[in-house]
């Protein structure tokens, strides 16, 4: 029996126990008409383009949802024309996967990788991306720096950049799932976990005084510090400024850690003195971009606060 002859059924069955090949026979043998129903909704253009791709990607943490293995073409149709009606309702910002409907209310789409087999093929085809097209990805789908105005402070680039590149990205990762869905796929939780440890453990030291020793171990001789693409300094400023803030009662608890092969994500909780309690904002998120493991560009962001807060 031929790919194109195997039931869906079949292929849901088979894409649910872990297969990634059925996963991605039943994306390729569907787009047409995933693509269909975004154009009826929207209209040709990129924002189609933009709601069948983040469609594909729902599908890919949610695959294990479906009940009626037979229906999995109205289902995948279903996904995207949500896709298109939030994109309706939100002109101002795309939709991110963050908002659609996942199996637990408080479960991150990261977390849902998490649970499922397909996650570390999803990673492998993220790290076929270009390093600037998957820095906006990781952003916008794994970490809290998800609207185009956040993207664009945190990269240095205009808005209409920060688009373009989610735009490709989608694409892209969508070939890339296809291309490697054959391949042999590293340990994802591995990694994020070993990237995690990391976080605390740079914390523990610098509260210990020794931020300078993990400098030198963990970070480029010549790391610098970004403000968007501007430099603002090296390791001895990162020094100067994290005993600054140490000396001033600060600390730091990290909450999320995302991890590329060379990009890693800490998002972090600022406590603050209880004499000084604006001394920094409540939150900040490191972005680094690591070269043969150790960091080379460290970019900070505090996240504005949230309407609770």
């Amino acid at each position: 029996m031929t790919p194109t002859e195997i039931p869906d059924v079949e292929l849901t069955r088979g894409a649910q126990s872990g297969d990634v090949a059925a996963l991605g026979l039943l994306l390729e043998r569907h787009q047409a008409g995933m693509r269909a129903v975004a154009l009826s909704i929207l209209g040709p253009g990129p924002d189609a383009d933009d709601a069948v791709q983040d469609a594909a990607l729902t599908a890919l943490q949610r695959i294990g949802d479906v009940r009626d293995p037979a229906a999995v073409g109205p289902w995948l149709r279903m996904i995207v024309r949500n896709a298109c009606r939030s994109r309706l309702r939100r002109t101002n910002e795309a939709q991110s996967v963050h908002d659609l409907a996942l199996p637990s209310a408080n479960a991150t789409p990261e977390q849902v990788l998490d649970r499922h087999a397909l996650r570390d093929w999803i990673w492998h085809a993220i790290e076929e991306l270009s390093p600037s097209l998957r820095m906006v990805l990781m952003l916008r789908h794994f970490s809290g720096i998800t609207t185009y105005e956040q993207m664009a402070a945190v990269c240095g680039v205009p808005v209409g950049t920060v688009r373009s590149r989610l735009s490709q990205a989608r694409a892209k990762l969508s070939e890339a799932l296809l291309a490697t869905a054959e391949s042999a796929h590293g340990d994802a939780a591995a990694l994020a976990a070993a990237r995690r440890r990391e976080g605390i453990e740079t914390l523990e030291a610098a509260e210990r005084g020794r931020f300078g020793d993990v400098l030198a171990e963990r970070w480029s001789p010549d790391a610098e510090l970004l403000d968007g693409r501007s430099r603002v300094g090296g390791r001895d400023f990162l020094l100067r400024g994290m005993e600054c803030d140490l000396e001033a009662g600060v600390r730091q608890r990290l909450v999320h850690a995302v991890a590329g092969s060379d990009l890693t994500i800490w998002e972090m909780d600022i406590v603050n003195p209880a004499d000084d309690p604006e001394h920094c904002p409540p939150g900040v998120t490191w972005v680094m971009s690591l070269d043969e493991g150790r960091v080379r560009r460290l970019r900070l962001y505090h996240p504005p606060p949230s309407r609770d807060a």
